[in-house]
């Protein structure tokens, strides 16, 4: 081949590419702007767990079993709860909070509520503590704790948030932590609505104060399943798994331990009050005594040895007095700051108790 011809070849060759290298580089430039904002937004998914499915349900609650199906493609908020949890109902006012502001936006929020004692089985219970808590989104009944399993979870409250491809991008244990949570649903809702080229409107954060704790005492089990490896009956004879028990209250008394006067009938989850009348004797410090009941009847609360104040009482008491009406759990002190007292409840053949809850 002549000299001339192949200089001529090798820089129509470079002319070549040099073209062809300008109208790349300037057709990247007529790519719309959000090509480039999607493509630098990416996040990288390969550490995120993908939520499990909603299995092992016993019932559904303003929702039905289509519920998997409906979320997809939305950003969820699964809380797991029980409804006589009291850390469960103190984060409550913000979840249904959340529902009533973003739904329309593409949250959908998926209460599991996975019990802890028999009666939160009951799908007539939770029905009511559902229209009494004011909860409008689908709550599902994991009676078994499948989808507990499923989510690996071992607390009460807990919540997850996935975003519309399932992802599970961020989750808190108990109660706390609702700006932050809710500055996640934001963000995911803002990713979810890039994607279909649509806008949401920056809001502020939901306003609601925030139910401060203290020192405190630690919840007190009265079922003998329940209290294994943390007992804290103060009387000599302890527990007697499924065995009617005449307890008698020693005269010294040590805080954190509750006494049983009056004969009691031991089972698994809970205690059963046996005799004609009985009473329960609790050297406490806390801001708020809480228990979880059942079996008609009406209870008598006193502190330190006197029928509590209209000051100091909880929302469930009137009059010195709780009437124990269904399976829930009742306030029966409140103050503003922790203290040492001793609560006394009296009670009449039939009354139930499950656990002592402190705030």
């Amino acid at each position: 081949m002549k000299p001339e011809i192949r200089t001529a070849l090798i820089m129509g060759a470079i002319i070549s590419g040099l073209v062809g290298g300008l109208g790349t580089y300037f057709s990247t430039l007529d790519q719309p702007d959000d090509f480039t904002a999607q493509d630098m937004s990416k996040t990288d998914k390969s550490r995120f767990k993908k939520a499990p499915e909603l299995v092992g349900i016993a019932g559904y609650i303003n929702s039905d079993s289509t519920l998997q199906e409906e979320i997809r493609g939305k950003v969820v908020l699964y809380d797991i709860w029980t409804y006589s949890c009291i850390n469960c109902q103190r984060t409550l006012p913000y979840i249904t909070a959340w529902d009533e502001k973003y739904s329309d936006q593409g949250l959908v929020i998926i209460g599991i509520h996975s019990p802890e004692f028999e009666f939160e089985k009951d799908i007539n219970n939770v029905k009511r503590a559902v229209e009494k808590f004011g909860i409008k989104y689908p709550v599902v009944l994991d009676n078994d704790k499948k989808t507990w399993d499923a989510f690996e979870n071992r607390y009460w409250p807990r919540k997850y948030l996935a975003d519309d491809e399932g992802y599970i991008r961020y989750d808190h244990i108990g109660e706390g932590a609702y700006d932050e949570t809710e500055m996640v649903i934001q963000e995911l809702l803002e990713e979810r609505a890039e994607k279909l080229g649509i806008k949401v409107s920056a809001q502020p954060l939901v306003d609601i104060e925030q139910y401060r704790h203290g020192s405190r005492t630690p919840e007190l089990y009265f079922g003998y399943d329940f209290a294994f490896g943390r007992s804290q009956i103060g009387n000599p004879e302890g527990f007697r798994p499924n065995q009617e028990v005449t307890y008698t209250i020693p005269d010294k008394l040590h805080e954190n331990n509750f006494y049983l006067d009056g004969t009691w009938k031991n089972l698994e989850d809970r205690m059963i009050l046996t005799s004609e009348s009985g009473r329960i004797v609790l050297p406490y410090f806390a801001k708020q005594v809480n228990i979880v009941a059942a079996g008609e009847s009406e209870i008598q609360i006193l502190l330190d040895g006197k029928t509590i104040s209209a000051q100091h009482a909880g929302t469930d008491v009137r009059d010195g007095k709780t009437a124990i009406k269904e399976a829930t759990l009742y306030n029966l002190v409140s103050m503003e700051e922790s203290s040492s007292h001793v609560l006394e409840i009296q009670a009449r053949s039939g009354f139930e108790i499950y656990t002592f809850t402190f705030g």
